[in-house]
């Protein structure tokens, strides 16, 4: 029975090592250490041992069976280390991997552009929540219910059970809680996302990014407000940039204006120009003397302080800057588009 044991334990150690796979190995689990194994059915024959030789041969096939049990894992070990090796090999005849560096976004770029003139003439930035009441993105800069004006503003609502609430039309709700919670003299900016019902074309988002600015103090004149503006368009646009400003209408401002730069293609000269259509100008934002009802609705006395608004699209302000004709492109990721920035 020692001799038998001994033998199995020989033969099953040089198999194992002999087997070339997972599965070999498996098999041979089966054959020595399973129910029906060799060792099994030995073990089966400890009846035929005599009683003074019972407990020495019944420590050797356990001693049998830890070894074989033993060159079997280790086996197993040494089949998984090669088959990870082999599927971890490089092969050195394929091109290989490169990471292409990242790259600022027009529009993040673009942002911080326009916000570094204005920090240079003594601006701060400020942001505030995108999902709004109604009360600060309409009542607060006298867009009252009834007003014409508020269909274009309009916007996606929101429902909740604390109240009305909406996506932000503009940037201008941040100004008016700027002004209840800060005293003037200030100047501030607000980047941030707007939306808006507008069907997507080549010039129409249904969200886009706006830059508004504030300056609010006492004896603040219109001269002033053209004045950052012209410093502004020549930063932004070049040197040779000329300003005009056109009468306009915004409720949250009194006198309003719309603002015009020459055209950065033609110059303002070229009568076929594709970019402004021959008129030599083109429309880059609104501005105007905030209008005192804002002022009353956010506690303001309107005859000790007065005060300029001003806003743009800076999606409008990247094309222009850019020779970009799709406002689309800022929004699809193709990166051949966005590393060209």
């Amino acid at each position: 029975m020692k001799d038998e044991l001994k033998a199995v334990e020989r033969e099953a150690i040089r198999e194992i090592k002999s087997a070339k796979d997972k599965d070999a190995l498996e098999a041979l689990r089966v054959k020595y250490l399973g129910r029906k194994g060799v060792l099994t059915e030995l073990f089966k024959k400890m009846g035929e041992v005599p009683p003074a030789e019972k407990a020495e041969v019944g420590k050797l096939v356990n001693s049998v069976k830890a070894s074989v049990a033993g060159a079997l894992d280790d086996g197993l070990k040494g089949s998984s280390g090669a088959e990870e090796a082999l599927a971890e090999k490089i092969d050195v005849t394929l091109p290989g991997r490169f990471s292409m560096p990242g790259k600022i976004h027009p529009i993040t770029k673009t942002i911080g552009e326009i916000s570094d003139i204005f920090i240079s003439l003594g601006f701060r930035v400020v942001e505030g929540p995108e999902i709004e009441t109604e009360h600060y993105n309409f009542e607060a800069l006298n867009i009252p219910l009834e007003h014409p004006s508020r269909d274009a503003f309009d916007t996606f609502y929101v429902k909740s059970r604390s109240g009305k609430y909406l996506l932000r039309s503009h940037t201008s709700p941040v100004q008016a809680r700027f002004m209840e919670k800060n005293k003037p003299p200030f100047s501030i900016i607000v980047p941030g996302k707007v939306y808006r019902p507008d069907a997507t074309d080549a010039s129409h988002s249904f969200m886009f990014h706006q830059i508004e600015g504030l300056v609010v103090g006492e004896d603040i004149k219109f001269s002033e407000l053209k004045g950052a503006l012209t410093i502004f368009a020549k930063q932004m646009f070049g040197p040779k940039t000329k300003m005009r400003l056109r009468p306009s209408f915004f409720p949250f401002t009194e006198p309003s204006a719309e603002v015009d730069i020459s055209c950065s293609v033609c110059g303002g000269e070229g009568q076929k120009c594709s970019v402004c259509g021959g008129k030599g100008w083109l429309e880059i934002l609104g501005a105007g003397m905030v209008n005192p009802k804002v002022f009353q609705k956010v506690g303001y006395d309107p005859e000790k302080v007065t005060g300029f608004a001003f806003g743009m699209g800076v999606e409008r302000i990247a094309m222009l800057k850019y020779g970009i004709n799709d406002i689309r492109l800022f929004y699809e990721n193709d990166s051949r588009f966005l590393k060209q920035f």
